[in-house]
């Protein structure tokens, strides 16, 4: 684990993402090219539990390049009950897990965090921003009041259940160096302001949000270009973009998965420019999960329709 420079991260063979908890399920979908769903049946019966959805978002990705393998969880969904439960139903092993990234410090992105740790039953490196420790943070709402996010992220009780926090801005290679935290996204385009009713109190005084502890995660793929995977994306799923290229230096974008938050009044204005600038990109693969929005996803099926893929809770991609 080291931090990168554009010469050191190494292209993988295969990246594999499978998705552990987003808000939506459906085990009706179909497979296609790069995308698995999981069986509707095990053994000619279908199972009498289900998998879960919930208004977060938790991803498996497991990297291979030779004999070379490595496998890292991406957030830990909302609640502290899902995540873990899926697991199961998919028959994944949480001791493969090497490294927890954490996208941002709000809640629907941290909730298994705890029972995922004491499952994996190891020290276990949680990559994770500083500023996902902020608190209070505040989320306001169209007649003036603030809601507070409950603070799911305490360094004292994570220090002080054995978890080993690496705090870190700056991009960040994990696995051999195949897989790459950006760290704080640049914020470059003019139409991506982020969460403007977004605060923190700092000395008893309110400040906005800039959600500086949004970071994703990339991947270069041998022979497809470079995959990029967003949390939430409050720097902007396109800045993401941008910088996951500036950092890495490839310029070819193969994928892209995650959170978009291009849902509701405030950013729904902003899809159809989002879309231009995903077209001059090109990307083979785009699947748009949890923040992203109904009329953003509807919007990128239309306008993307032979690489976009609905995604569903159980569903694994495979690039390369």
């Amino acid at each position: 684990m080291i931090n990168t420079t554009k010469d050191t991260m190494k292209e993988v063979d295969t990246l594999e993402v499978t998705t552990l908890m987003d808000n939506y399920v459906d085990v009706l979908l179909r497979n296609s090219p790069g995308v698995r769903r999981p069986p509707l049946a095990i053994g000619g019966d279908i199972p009498a539990d289900a998998l879960l959805a919930e208004h977060g978002l938790s991803l498996l990705l497991t990297v291979k390049k030779g004999d070379a393998s490595h496998t890292i969880l991406f957030d830990c969904g909302y609640t502290n009950i899902g995540v873990p439960h899926n697991m199961d139903l998919l028959g994944i092993n949480p001791k493969d897990i090497e490294a927890i990234v954490l996208s941002h410090g709000h809640m629907d992105h941290t909730g298994s965090l705890y029972p995922v740790m004491a499952a994996i039953g190891r020290q276990t490196p949680v990559i994770v921003h500083p500023d996902a420790f902020i608190s209070p943070r505040f989320f306001g709402l169209d007649d003036g009041r603030k809601i507070k996010f409950p603070q799911t992220l305490k360094k004292e009780e994570m220090l002080a259940a054995g978890i080993n926090i690496i705090e870190n801005k700056s991009p960040y290679l994990l696995a051999e160096d195949m897989i790459l935290i950006t760290g704080e996204v640049e914020r470059v385009t003019n139409f991506e302001k982020g969460l403007p009713n977004a605060t923190f109190e700092r000395e008893g005084k309110s400040e906005f949000d800039p959600i500086l502890d949004d970071q994703a995660i990339a991947v270069n793929v041998k022979g497809k270009g470079l995959v990029v995977i967003s949390g939430c994306a409050h720097a902007g799923i396109v800045n993401t973009i941008i910088y996951a290229k500036k950092i890495t230096g490839v310029d070819t974008v193969y994928g892209v998965l995650g959170g978009f938050h291009l849902s509701g009044p405030i950013f729904e204005p902003i899809i159809e420019e989002t879309i231009r600038e995903f077209k001059k990109m090109d990307p083979k693969l785009i699947t748009p999960m949890h923040c992203t929005g109904w009329n953003a996803i509807v919007r990128f099926s239309e306008e993307f329709p032979s690489s976009f893929a609905l995604n569903s809770v159980g569903t694994k991609v495979t690039f390369g």
